[in-house]
């Protein structure tokens, strides 16, 4: 029982760490819950097809600016996957903020991870129903 009483005398000594990662945490919370469902809708709805229109527009861009836009896009979703990580160990929403993060990066089957995490029942009905609130149409699965 004596470790108990030692991780509350940790958190009285660091009392100001601690009131940081709580606010940090409860901040991931509210902005993860009023993103997630501007994500969702923004999402073209044949975005997990194989040749949607927005791909393609995609390829034909500038090399510096489509190489830049990748650089900063997976720089991004490294910070998410290491700040999910982070607040796993925290109150807030670690496994929604580390998703997150690995839908923006690039890498070797990622679209497959993509579809098989939106073709999870429960997830493709919360993302649809999003959408259908928003007037959109549902997403499209190859």
């Amino acid at each position: 029982m004596d470790w108990i009483f030692d991780r509350w005398a940790w958190i009285r000594q660091h009392e100001e760490l601690v009131g940081w990662v709580v606010a940090l945490s409860f901040v991931s919370m509210a902005v993860s819950i009023i993103a997630m469902p501007m994500i969702i809708r923004r999402i073209p709805s044949d975005y997990f097809l194989d040749h949607s229109p927005r791909t393609e527009a995609m390829r034909q861009r500038h090399p510096v600016w489509r190489v830049l836009f990748l650089v900063i896009k997976n720089f991004v979703g490294i910070l998410l996957v290491i700040g999910g990580i982070l607040l796993l160990l925290t109150p807030g929403q670690g496994l929604l903020t580390i998703l997150l993060g690995v839908l923006l990066m690039n890498f070797p089957g990622k679209r497959e991870f993509e579809i098989r995490v939106i073709r999870w029942r429960p997830l493709n009905r919360a993302a649809n129903w999003i959408r259908r609130r928003a007037g959109k149409r549902p997403l499209e699965l190859p």
